[in-house]
């Protein structure tokens, strides 16, 4: 890696001297410089401002409605200590080569949503996001990299300018997930953390004594040990941002696969130890990671949350939860979509121990349990159930209704260790052979240290649905109307055509039955409040086949014979 260019030799490269004035920011006042592990320590746990000024073309195209100041006081109040801004600019220049320059207007909402974060008392990180693949893909084939390097000096010069002076608990990120597939690559990538250090130095300010996170490869941990090299001879104080969504399956629902196993969960810690073994003296800031409520099953879910963060606060590595508007927190009512979540992420990042409830792990299972849930079957007499939650150290001191009513513990359970017995007595208040199907209650189960746990008392039968076969229709998804009868979500949906071939993906034959010809959340399937949903790509694939497809829908809990068949003919 070359040191840094100078301004001048760089200002010449670019052909800036025929546009763009350099207009250096200067500041009043005083910058308390904060080094970067300390600024690295400050920022955990953080949250990230997701779908927002990084959706496009502008900051309420996507899912959310413009930011309020109400929020990052929301979040404060949540217990976070930071909040990532990732902006998107591609929409948002106004001149073009050389100087860029970007709409002020665009400049000024970025200020304005920083400075609400600063004033809520949280540390900031902003970035350059979604133009990674907009125009400043380095991967794309036939890519002009010296109008990358342009465009990104000139776009971090006029941010710079803009926030240089800003305090030390504001820092830079060079620029969100660039993609990166060869070493040749992944070497433009390092040139452009040090043209965005560059653009720093010229923009003045404090920027020069700001803490930076630089950015590997795809921001992947592996691509980034195997290549990232920071830049030399800058000033600023840096860290190396990474992000992580593995085991992908798991995280993205993809192959039915609904469980994390033993496996999974030792990947996870060997990753995270593999980054920091590759940069024992850098600090570390996990950017971005996620397991939403949407598509994840909650014992997993929470259990994935304690390692990453438990983990991480191990390595010394900062994390900042991304959250789209739909994962995590509803920025209208202000409520959070898995409240023992949020409690799992704070306190491991506080170094709290959680205890956690035991759900499946083993990925040849042909069902899956979860003491998240006491399922009871409708028509079936009512017994006792027990759940099985993992201390970690701690002893159960409580268990709780919604209206905060305890439950006894010589009447309405009994705990030995981690396994809670929920008496038949006790269960009878919920579930009868009059009740319709449904959630019926939320327990509580408080600890003597870490986060509560939640139990959902849920009353099943099989669905029904408006429908059970038509003839495939091009280009559009399939609805198919539902009526729900436990738990209003399906958890996977196998495709197998008649003639025995899977519909998509023939390999997942080596996976466990539980995913054995399964589709993937989203991209094959979804669903809405009243509507199962087949995607377009999926219809496609049925008629491309020319072979009639079952599409067998599970339900929670999984194979326990709540599945139901829907045929899709040619």
């Amino acid at each position: 890696m070359p040191k840094s260019t100078s301004v001048l030799a760089l200002v010449q490269a670019f052909g800036l001297l025929q546009g763009a004035a350099l207009a250096a920011v200067q500041c009043n006042g005083t910058f308390d410089a904060i080094s970067a592990s300390d600024y690295v320590a400050a920022l955990n746990p953080g949250w990230n401002l997701g779908n927002t000024l990084d959706a496009t073309p502008d900051e309420g195209s996507w899912n959310n409605p413009p930011v309020q100041a109400q929020t990052f006081a929301d979040i404060k109040a949540a217990g976070f200590q930071s909040v990532r801004i990732p902006v998107t600019y591609a929409d948002h220049f106004v001149g073009a080569s050389p100087g860029w320059e970007i709409d002020p207007d665009w400049l000024q909402r970025v200020e304005d949503v920083v400075d609400m974060a600063l004033d809520a008392g949280l540390y900031v990180l902003t970035n350059v996001h979604h133009d990674s693949w907009q125009w400043a893909d380095v991967s794309a084939a036939g890519a002009n990299l010296t109008a990358i390097e342009e465009r990104m000096y000139q776009t971090w010069l006029q941010i710079g300018e803009k926030l240089g002076c800003k305090s030390s608990s504001v820092g830079f990120e060079t620029i969100n997930e660039p993609p990166v597939d060869t070493e040749e690559q992944a070497t433009e990538l390092n040139k452009i953390n040090g043209i965005f250090l560059d653009a720093l130095k010229a923009s003045g300010g404090f920027n020069t004594k700001r803490v930076v996170t630089l950015v590997g490869p795809s921001m992947d941990s592996i691509k980034t040990s195997q290549w990232f090299e920071a830049p030399t001879g800058y000033d600023n104080p840096w860290a190396l941002q990474y992000h992580y969504y593995s085991p992908y399956d798991f995280i993205f629902s993809a192959w039915g696969k609904t469980i994390l196993s033993d496996a999974d969960i030792a990947t996870i810690e060997g990753d995270l130890e593999n980054i920091r073994a590759n940069f024992t003296d850098v600090p570390l800031v996990l950017g971005e990671f996620d397991a939403s409520p949407l598509n994840t099953e909650p014992a997993a879910r929470r259990k994935y949350m304690d390692i990453v963060v438990r983990k991480a606060k191990e390595l010394d590595t900062a994390v900042i939860l991304w959250d789209n508007g739909l994962d995590h927190f509803n920025r209208d009512t202000k409520e959070w979509k898995d409240p023992h979540a949020l409690e799992i992420l704070l306190n491991a990042a506080a170094g709290v121990s959680n205890s956690l409830s035991d759900f499946t792990t083993d990925a040849s299972a042909t069902e899956q349990s979860s003491s998240a849930y006491v399922f009871h079957k409708a028509g079936d007499d009512v017994t006792d159930q027990t759940i099985s939650v993992s201390l970690n150290g701690n002893t159960l001191k409580s268990i709780a209704t919604e209206d905060g009513t305890e439950l006894s513990a010589s009447t309405d359970y009994t705990a030995s260790g981690g396994d809670i017995t929920l008496t038949s007595s006790f269960l009878s208040t919920y579930f009868t052979s009059s009740a319709s199907p449904g959630s019926k209650a939320n327990l509580t189960l408080t600890f003597s240290a870490g986060a509560t746990a939640g139990v959902n008392l849920v009353q099943w039968d099989l669905p029904e649905l408006g429908a059970t076969s038509s003839t495939a229709v091009s280009g559009a998804d399939l609805r198919i109307p539902i009526t729900w009868a436990g738990i209003n979500q399906p958890a996977a949906v196998k495709m197998l055509r008649e003639d025995g071939v899977y519909l998509f993906d023939d390999w997942t034959q080596y996976l466990g039955p539980l995913q054995a010809a399964y589709g993937t959340f989203d991209g094959q399937w979804n669903w809405d409040g009243s509507d199962l949903i087949i995607r377009a790509a999926a219809v496609d694939a049925v008629i491309a086949a020319g072979v009639a497809t079952t599409f067998t829908f599970d339900f929670f809990p999984r194979g326990a014979g709540n599945s139901l068949n829907y045929t899709l003919n040619v």
